[in-house]
């Protein structure tokens, strides 16, 4: 049976990933939609025309890069978390190993 931490572990990764393909999914939906640059004419125009659009397009492409970035860091430490070495042994060795060490000293003098 797989222990605590690395079933969070797994969970933290699938969490990530769903994230990353969630992210990935709402950019080409919005990539779809993108439409043509205007034609040229009156500069005043065409710059108020597609303001409001370019902000709109500035805060989604800020949103699904906020999101991929917190997706990838959760991934990242789901495989961290995976694959990391259990603590309990090496705990447990470090003290008895530092016991032996001391018992190996007083007993050479």
């Amino acid at each position: 049976m797989i222990d605590d931490v690395k079933m969070s572990g797994f969970i933290v990764l699938f969490i990530g990933v769903g994230l990353l393909i969630f992210t990935f999914y709402t950019a080409f939906q919005f990539l779809v939609g993108v439409q043509g640059i205007a034609p040229p004419g009156d500069f005043v125009g065409i710059f108020g025309e597609s303001l409001s659009p370019l902000i709109t397009y500035a805060i989604r492409a800020l949103y699904l890069g906020i999101m991929g970035w917190v997706g990838s860091i959760l991934t990242r430490r789901g495989v961290q978390i995976i694959i990391s070495p259990p603590k309990e042994g090496k705990t447990e060795k470090g003290v008895k190993g530092k016991e032996d060490a001391a018992e190996k000293t007083s007993t050479s003098q």
